[in-house]
């Protein structure tokens, strides 16, 4: 019945409602929904049955490898951790939770994403290998999802430049499916399952669907994956939504996307969780810690909050008081969810007398983004989510682990998601294939508070297309072509990057551009074309109207 209340809905904006061309993204928007609801058909929700590990522990002295326990939020800014001196709506909402894993363990006050976009950053901290290793550098995107973005973008009036669809890229290449981490890299997953842990994946994925990309197909032995990206359905009692009519990104999540779940490979076996995405994450990772809490597991639990389409919990949109504008109400919600699930998982282990042993690690994939319309998220840098200014690839690595590392350590060395697999490698005295390559080092011993004549890196690369940045000591360089542009800063004297010194600092700009060339020349090409190119504004919101003068680049993708 639905499906033909939204096919009739198509009919009469094609024939009423103020002509074709006025309703002309309502109606490509309603087509979307209408397809996405035909797609794959979901269950009612399902109880797991998770596989269940030893009823005793090991024997009394036995040497046991420590848990492992990953934890990646999704588009969370820097200053939405409290940790830092901030917190969301100006310290209003703080992250207790959260904040706690860098008190009691090792906080890195320099940590960067591998990317400023999930997929990518994703890749990173499966593999600790550049994109140029992997040739995995661009977000696979969800049927549609690039010409729909490209036409709601340029119907508004916000002053951007335009996007640009490149439809025979998108149409004539590989599918959204097969757009994923190749099988022959390899994960974490795998490095620890030759180790001897069960290895779990509960949440968001975005490294393919296809059979060769799937979590199960790279190393992990079980995986409740996100099939799709409500937090939870829109018409439930429970829920408080927030749309944003000025994002395109926006538009078309609450079109596309479903509440939806899968396990191990199932997709097309999709069923409803069993309550709000992080709390049910939470729920079912319990469930995990408590099936294993006999051999060694790593679980890798990818949350899907903060990341848009925005939706509380009542309680938690409650709870966090009277703030304004509604969407920064709700997505200080959404952080207190986060934040609630990391003291649940610690609880959990407490519980379970893990705690001791077990190494817990938060991130973020990448920095907040613009699109939301909240300032402050990455403040005081500049640039978002889908930038590679500060704001975009800063973002938040704690590190506990009771046995090893002591409470307060301060490590003010840039470090890189790359870093997280070599590092966890080394904490479960796994060993890697002699002829892998990783680009990622070891930083448990900075993490201990070793002394260190070194760097853990002397240079840092990102790079989507065009677009590349490198970091060598505290120089960082932006190279664009689209605007062709340099930005040249130094971090040591200008942290926030607004001196840019490309004119005055010739030489360090030719040796800079000397590095990402050799970096792109010892690469391999992307598996699969960008598709789109996006126009961000670097210091404004896409709620802000954009003026000339304005700097922005454009993002290949």
């Amino acid at each position: 019945m639905k499906k033909k209340v939204l096919l009739g809905l198509v009919i009469v904006l094609l024939i009423g409602g103020g002509g074709l061309w006025q309703k002309r993204i309502d109606i490509m928007l309603a087509i979307v929904k209408f397809k996405a609801e035909r797609e794959v058909p979901i269950g009612p929700n399902r109880q797991i049955e998770w596989q269940q590990g030893p009823t005793t522990a090991s024997a009394v002295g036995e040497q046991t490898p420590p848990n492992i326990i990953v934890i990646v939020a999704d588009d969370l800014g820097i200053n939405d951790i409290s940790a830092f001196g901030g917190g969301v709506a100006n310290g209003r909402v703080q992250t207790p939770n959260i904040d706690s894993l860098a008190t009691a363990g090792a906080m890195f006050n320099q940590s960067y994403a591998g990317a400023p976009i999930c997929a990518a950053s994703r890749a990173m901290i499966m593999t600790g290998r550049y994109p140029t290793r992997t040739g995995f550098e661009f977000t696979p995107l969800p049927s549609g999802m690039g010409p729909s973005v490209v036409k709601i973008a340029n119907s508004g009036n916000h002053g951007l430049p335009p996007a640009f669809y490149n439809r025979d890229a998108d149409m004539g290449g590989l599918s959204y499916e097969d757009k994923g981490l190749p099988g022959s890299e390899i994960t974490i997953a795998e490095v620890l399952k030759e180790r001897g842990y069960h290895t779990v994946h509960i949440g968001k994925w975005h490294l393919g669907r296809g059979p060769e990309f799937t979590p199960n197909a790279q190393g992990f032995d079980e995986s409740l994956f996100m099939a799709s990206g409500m937090h939870l359905p829109e018409d439930d009692p429970n829920v408080v939504n927030a749309k944003l009519d000025f994002d395109p990104i926006d538009k078309f999540e609450w079109a596309k996307m479903q509440y939806a779940a899968s396990f191990n490979n199932s997709g097309d076996d999709r069923f409803k969780p069993a309550g709000y995405l992080s709390d049910y994450w939470t729920d079912e990772s319990i469930k995990v810690i408590k099936a294993n809490k006999n051999r060694p597991f790593f679980l890798y639990l990818a949350h899907w909050g903060v990341h848009t389409p925005l939706q509380a919990t009542r309680e938690d949109y409650e709870a966090v008081g009277d703030i304004k504008p509604h969407r920064l109400r709700v997505y200080a919600a959404m952080v207190r969810a986060m934040d609630r699930s990391v003291g649940r998982i610690v609880e959990s282990l407490e519980a379970e007398g893990l705690s001791e042993n077990t190494i817990i690690l938060f991130t973020s994939d990448n920095g907040g983004a613009g699109y939301l319309g909240l300032p402050d998220i990455n403040s005081p840098y500049r640039g978002w989510k889908i930038t590679m200014f500060e704001g975009g690839i800063r973002v938040p690595m704690f590190i506990k682990w009771p046995a090893k590392i002591q409470p307060g350590v301060q490590v003010d060395a840039p470090i890189n998601h790359i870093d997280i697999m070599p590092s966890l490698s080394a904490a479960a005295d796994a060993i890697l294939p002699e002829d892998l390559v990783v680009d990622g080092r070891n930083i448990m011993p900075w993490a201990f508070g070793e002394p260190a004549e070194t760097l853990p890196h002397d240079t840092l690369f990102w790079q989507s297309g065009y677009y590349r940045v490198v970091r060598d000591g505290d120089w960082k360089l932006h190279v664009s072509e689209r605007p062709k542009k340099d930005w040249l800063y130094n971090l040591a004297e200008d942290p926030t990057e607004q001196n840019n010194l490309a004119m005055s600092q010739p030489a360090v700009l030719a040796r800079l551009k000397g590095l990402l060339d050799e970096h792109a020349a010892s690469g391999r090409k992307p598996i699969y074309p960008y598709t789109l190119e996006a126009p961000v504004a670097v210091d404004k919101t896409l709620a802000e109207d954009f003026l000339p003068g304005d700097e922005y680049i454009y993002w290949p993708n």
